[in-house]
């Protein structure tokens, strides 16, 4: 067995766990049983859950079986596929750029501020350009919070302001420089046709025009932003599923210090 991850002691344990062919978990170790979804712009009959099927094998899938299918229009159908997964990957290979930081609670944020920043932080968040969501930018913004991770708007030692959704890149922009920013977090849920790529990409470029992108941190939001992308598209950092508020807070009062913002 390799990685050391797991003890050989557990008698309950599979010991044929290879981190360097790692396959899916089902029922038992190795068993590749995996679950997928999918639509296709079909009728919802038998030849529809044949072509889900088909598919199925296609993506590597062996025994695949249509435990679930159903009609969303005339010509469009879901279809849920069961089967076992061939493929592996060599888990002790992968790397994934993550933000290297030692999130802090808000208090711990709080503390931060007071004693290294000593003055109010002033931090902008927006869904910018024709995104109108604004669970992600709430959830890390608003007072409440989210998943017991209370937003911004609750940190003594930040001044947050959220402006919704639809904010414009140029008007975000005015916005920022109006109130002398510190940081700006910009949520992009919509990802049809990689949209969200084209608009954080002309903000990073109206910044650069402004001459103000390397006197703010700018991050990146949403369900499919990893702060690897983010950092291509020339953001400060990434934060995608699973990270709050206090990851957020937690980024930018050490970066501030280190780039003696204060």
């Amino acid at each position: 067995m390799s990685g050391g991850l797991y003890s050989t002691e557990d008698k309950n344990f599979d010991t044929t766990l290879d981190l360097k062919k790692l396959k899916p978990y089902g029922d038992t170790m190795n068993d590749g049983k995996v679950q997928i979804s999918l639509t296709l712009p079909v009728p919802a009959d038998e030849k529809g859950a044949e072509a889900a099927k088909e598919l199925a094998k296609k993506m590597g899938l062996s025994e695949p079986a249509v435990s679930h299918y159903g009609s969303l229009d005339t010509h469009f159908s879901f279809y849920v596929v069961y089967g076992s997964l061939n493929h592996t990957v060599n888990y002790d290979e992968i790397h994934v750029e993550t933000v290297d930081i030692e999130t802090m609670d808000m208090y711990g944020v709080q503390n931060f501020i007071k004693e290294n920043i000593k003055r109010d932080v002033v931090i902008v968040g927006a869904s910018t350009g024709t995104d109108a969501h604004t669970v992600g930018i709430d959830a890390v913004m608003n007072m409440k919070g989210y998943a017991g991770h209370y937003g911004l708007e609750r940190y003594k030692g930040i001044e947050a302001y959220n402006l919704g959704s639809q904010v414009e890149n140029e008007e975000f922009i005015k916005k920022a420089i109006e109130l002398k920013a510190d940081a700006l977090l910009v949520s992009q849920t919509v990802t049809q046709k990689n949209i969200h790529i084209q608009n954080l990409t002309h903000l990073v470029e109206l910044m650069e025009a402004e001459g103000i992108r390397d006197k703010v941190i700018l991050i990146a939001g949403g369900p499919r932003i990893s702060h690897e992308l983010a950092k291509e598209l020339g953001y400060d950092a990434g934060f995608g599923p699973g990270k709050y508020a206090d990851d957020v807070a937690t980024f930018i009062v050490e970066e501030m210090v280190k780039r003696e913002m204060v």
